[in-house]
């Protein structure tokens, strides 16, 4: 399965997602055999860097600097391949659908849906105006991530 995650930039939630959920995917050998890639891209804004403050918060999850610097943010128009290629496409809001190209949206669902079968949204931390308030999305946004990771490991399970 190749999964893309989704949001409006493509600096904050959705790199965040790749880093942290890919890290689980190479570290457990149930996910690996099921995930064969975790990617991300943006369905709204076109930008060239990964936000300061998403920074700090994979610098908090243990990521490096080298490993943050190597983000290059993809885009919808231009990165078109990823949403061609993702078995999922996995967004933080219902707005990122509306945004995303109408042959890849049968694809789409957002994350809180996926893992626990009803709509929370996931809010931007770009919004957000102090760290701690960031680290509140990113933490929410973690929690979704590993109950993604159980319930792949549940269906992936042969009992």
């Amino acid at each position: 399965m190749k999964i893309l995650f989704v949001c409006s930039s493509n600096i904050c939630r959705s790199p965040f997602c790749e880093y942290v959920f890919g890290r689980a995917v190479k570290n457990d050998p149930v996910l690996s055999a099921k995930v064969e890639s975790v990617r991300s891209a943006a369905v709204f804004n076109r930008s060239h860097r990964i936000h300061p403050k998403a920074r700090l918060a994979l610098l908090r999850e243990g990521f490096t600097q080298s490993e943050i610097d190597a983000h290059k943010p993809a885009f919808k128009w231009g990165d078109g391949r990823l949403f061609k290629e993702a078995d999922l496409i996995i967004g933080m809001t219902k707005a990122n659908k509306i945004v995303m190209p109408l042959k890849y949206r049968k694809k789409f669902v957002t994350l809180s849906e996926y893992v626990d079968g009803r709509y929370t949204t996931i809010p931007d931390p770009f919004l957000m105006k102090s760290i701690d308030d960031y680290f509140a999305v990113m933490d929410q946004i973690k929690g979704f991530l590993d109950k993604l990771a159980d319930k792949i490991r549940r269906e992936t399970s042969p009992t």
